[in-house]
Order: structure tokens, then C-alpha cells, then sequence
């Protein structure tokens, strides 16, 4: 998850909100849609559309692999209108109880928030409710202590320090939240899902997770509140990193957003096959998902920017595909060429003008008719193209005429590009951890794929020449202004 400072707007209209196992295989995590706001008009009740695309997405699962399948119901969408972020629920502790933890590649630790938490949200506006972790509760929890070897490994990543003998962590994010607490190690729980349909219970594994015992900042904040953060990063201490080293899961997993406005998809432990599924190579011993961006295309052409502008190095970050990002972010030295680009390739019938530091357009005509496509390309000639649904956001219509804002931002300073959920939606996206590298397609994500639960390789797992970011960045969302907008729709009527 990544931050930048979020610029003030006012509140008129619409406003961008919020950002951003011991089994068979695969296992997977469905995605289904979420609805924050109780004035949103839709025809279905929340239940009804929750139930509808569980039993599609078993259904998915089920054609797709001979085997078992573990899963788990997982809502939200990436729409920044609605939710902003992707969360499952998941089960802890004996008895288990259920939390819901937003769904985060781009950090490595599973942490919960727990009992008498100072800052901890008590409501959220996501329609459940706010639960907290009782390890004395739990008769299968005992706390990790500094000599505990996986206490080590998270030292080793600057995920855990020792206190008082035990271990503890303090993650800060960049837009001056922060959580902190404890480590314990518990039974995380998980649903089978067999060929005949019967569910089972008893796929479970014991996986060492976070205890807040303080939270502060944009976590505190009801609107979106989560019970915590489920890391899928590739370091030691992520869940699917303790899986695939006890041989309960591949050393892969995957995951397939829709990008209608209902939302969904499915994440599974395992790798989603396809033909046309292209690879990139990741960057050796970093700390998040960072890929060999080599240039970008517009229409076809490609940019004039040095691709020394993408490295990763100690002074650069580099990029970053992160699913706990919501829009996108280009490095301060790619972002005017590529918003220069799109701006001279549209027709004269489109009409541009800004909005804060938002590049914005007004067009009555279908935006995949007078945008063009984009086009990222990586190291290993894998290209990742973007059509205008990908890199555009709707803002508003007024008559025939419709505002559409890029949903690009500018990061100063950082050498830092992500490519968050604006731009994963409607692939199929695999992160080999085993064979070092990620992979993508277009796919229509409501539709049936393929998931191999074999491993490409057997990776170590090594911190100590690795790139080193220290603090965590959580992502949130530069909020676009309606009035200015607004104005420039009513001047063109």
C-alpha cells in the first residue's frame, strides 16, 4: 500500500473517496462487490448480490480444477466511488471467529486488530461489523517470543523487533497513520470447496499473524475501516510465504479483478493459466513486487523518457504492481510526457482542461474511440497495454457531454511508479513467487480460467541485499474538485 499527500477539495457532487493451509490445492479467495454508502442506487440488496456472486464464483472454481478448493468469501470493488480497496474474511483462533482484512500486495504481514486497541475503528461503513482478536480466547494461540526463528526472518525484513522478549512490530505509512503491536501464532481457517459442492471446514494451517494494540491516522477512520490488513508481499513473513514453506500452498498465487460496475473477481493460491500469458522478471531481493519497466507507448509511440526513470536502485523505488493501491502513479519524469501524450493524440472534438493537478477531458463520444491505448512494456518483451477504461476515470455527464479525468497521479521526488487496481482490473495477474517473475493477460474475469497448482521453482527467501524502503506506504486517493468540473461542463453547454 502506498500514500502522497492528499490535496483538499471541496464537496459539491461526486468525490473520490476513500483511497484505495493444510490442504489441496488451489486455494483460492473469491472477490465479490461491496456497496459503502446506504444512498447508492442499485436494484439488488447487498445480500442478494453477495449470495449471487459466492455461487458464481464456486461455480468458477469448480469448472476450472479436478481438486479440492479452498475458499473464502472476499468483497469490494476497485471503483474509488464505492470502496477503493479489496477485503476477505477470514478465520482465526480456537474457536475460530471471522475478521475482515483488506486483501494488500504491496505489504507482507497479516495483522488484526486486537482486544482493548487504543485508535482502533469500532464501525465501519462497509456493512459488518468491526471485530477484535482475544488471544486468551483463542486455546490454540501462544505468543512468539525473540527467539522464535520466524521472529528472526521478520527482524531480518524489518517487519519485528524484539521488546521485553517478545516480539513486536510498528508499521508507520506514509500518510502519517500507523499501527502497532505484537506477534502470535494461531490456526487460520479455511473453507473446502469439493467437486460435489459439500463445504468442509477442517483446512486449516497455523500461521504466525499481528496483534494492534494501536492504531492512529487513516486507520482509525470508520469510513472504510477493515479488522485489519492480510500482506501478500513476497518477504518471509507474508501468509502465503509460511504456506509454501510447509508445503501447504504453491509458491504462487493470482488474482482476477473485475472492472464493471459490479466488481468481483477471485484471487487463488496457484497460478491462472493462459497462452497468451506474457512474464516479466521480478527485480532481484526487493521488497515489494517491482518489475523491469523499460519504456512506456502511446498510440503506439514510444515516449522520450530515460529509462533510468524507472529503476529500482537505493535511491530510486522503482515499480511496483501493488493491489493495495486504487489508482495509479508515475514517476515525476514520465508523468507530463505520458499526459502530453494522450492530451495531443485525442481529436479537437474532445476539449481538455485541468482540475487541480488532474488532467481532465469533456467528450460525448465513446472514450475507446478517441482514446488511445497505452502501453507499459517490461524486461522479457512483455507488454502490459491499457485501454482508455483503464487509465480514465468518469467523473460526470451534463446532457450529452461527459467529464473523464486520468487517474495517473504524479509521485515527486521518488523515482516511484505503481500500478495499482485501476490498471490490474480485467487481467488475470500471477505472482510466481517460486519462478521470480509476474505474468498477466486480459481476461474477462467473469468467465472460467485454468489454475496450475505446481511451483516454477523453490525461491530463498533472503533479506540481506535487498532493496530497503523501511516504512510501509498506505494508499490513498488525491480528491478531484466537482465545481471545476461542473463549470467546465455548464461552459460548454
Amino acid at each position: 500500500m502506498w500514500a502522497f499527500i492528499i490535496i483538499p477539495a471541496a464537496v459539491l457532487l461526486l468525490l473520490l473517496q476513500g483511497v484505495v493451509v493444510v490442504c489441496s490445492f488451489p486455494v483460492s479467495l473469491k472477490l465479490e462487490r461491496a456497496f459503502p454508502h446506504n444512498n447508492y442506487n442499485n436494484n439488488l440488496n447487498l445480500v442478494e448480490l453477495r449470495d449471487r456472486d459466492y455461487s458464481r464464483h464456486r461455480r468458477f472454481l469448480q469448472q476450472a480444477s479436478s481438486k479440492d478448493v479452498i475458499d473464502f468469501s472476499l468483497l469490494g470493488t476497485y471503483d474509488p466511488y464505492r470502496v477503493g480497496l479489496y477485503y476477505t474474511k477470514v478465520k482465526l483462533g480456537s474457536p475460530p471467529k471471522q475478521y475482515h482484512v483488506q486483501v494488500d500486495t504491496g505489504s507482507d504481514v497479516l495483522w488484526v486488530n486486537c482486544k482493548d486497541c487504543k485508535g482502533c475503528p469500532t464501525s465501519t461503513g462497509l456493512k459488518f461489523r468491526i471485530a477484535s482478536y482475544d488471544p486468551s480466547s483463542s486455546s490454540t494461540s501462544s505468543l512468539i517470543s525473540c527467539s522464535d526463528k520466524r521472529c528472526s526472518t521478520g527482524i531480518e525484513s524489518g517487519d519485528a523487533k524484539c521488546l521485553n522478549n517478545r516480539c513486536t512490530y510498528k508499521f508507520n505509512y506514509g500518510d502519517g497513520s500507523a499501527t502497532s503491536g505484537y506477534y502470535v501464532s494461531d490456526l487460520l481457517h479455511l473453507e473446502m470447496l469439493s467437486d460435489n459442492t459439500n463445504l468442509s471446514s477442517n483446512a486449516l494451517s497455523t500461521v504466525m499473524f499481528g496483534c494492534s494494540t494501536s492504531q492512529s491516522g487513516e486507520l482509525s477512520k470508520p469510513d472504510r475501516a477493515v479488522d485489519g490488513i492480510f500482506g501478500f508481499g513476497p518477504q518471509g513473513l507474508s501468509v502465503i510465504s509460511q504456506l509454501a514453506s510447509q508445503g501447504a500452498s504453491p509458491d504462487a498465487f493470482s488474482h482476477c479483478l473485475v472492472g464493471d460496475g459490479e466488481g468481483g473477481g477471485i484471487l487463488v493460491l496457484g497460478q491462472i493459466t493462459d497462452p497468451n500469458m506474457v512474464y516479466s522478471p521480478l527485480v532481484p531481493s526487493a521488497q515489494h513486487y517491482n518489475l523491469h519497466l523499460q519504456s512506456i507507448s502511446v498510440d503506439d509511440k514510444t515516449l522520450s523518457i530515460d529509462p533510468s526513470v524507472f529503476e529500482t536502485s537505493h535511491n530510486r523505488k522503482g515499480t511496483v504492481i501493488d493491489s493495495g493501491t486504487t489508482l495509479a502513479y508515475l514517476a515525476e519524469d514520465a508523468y507530463d510526457p505520458f499526459v502530453t501524450a494522450i492530451t495531443k493524440s485525442v481529436p479537437q472534438s474532445v476539449e481538455a482542461f485541468d482540475a487541480k493537478e488532474y488532467k481532465c477531458y469533456i467528450t460525448k463520444d465513446s472514450i475507446s474511440k478517441v482514446f488511445p491505448n497505452v502501453s507499459f512494456n517490461f524486461a522479457g518483451d512483455a507488454s502490459m497495454v491499457l485501454k482508455p477504461e483503464s487509465y480514465l476515470l468518469r467523473q460526470k455527464t451534463v446532457g450529452d457531454k461527459t467529464a473523464w479525468c486520468i487517474g495517473f497521479q504524479k509521485v515527486k521526488g521518488q523515482g516511484l511508479t505503481i500500478l495499482g487496481d485501476m490498471v490490474l482490473k480485467d487481467k488475470s495477474v500471477v505472482y510466481d513467487l517460486g519462478g521470480q517473475r509476474i505474468g498477466w493477460v486480459d481476461h474477462n474475469c467473469k468467465k472460467l480460467f485454468n489454475v496450475s497448482t505446481k511451483s516454477s521453482g523453490r525461491r530463498r527467501i533472503s533479506n540481506a541485499s535487498r532493496i530497503d524502503y523501511r516504512n510501509s506506504l498506505r494508499s490513498t486517493l488525491y480528491k478531484l474538485t466537482p465545481i471545476m468540473i461542473l463549470a467546465f461542463l455548464l461552459h460548454l453547454l
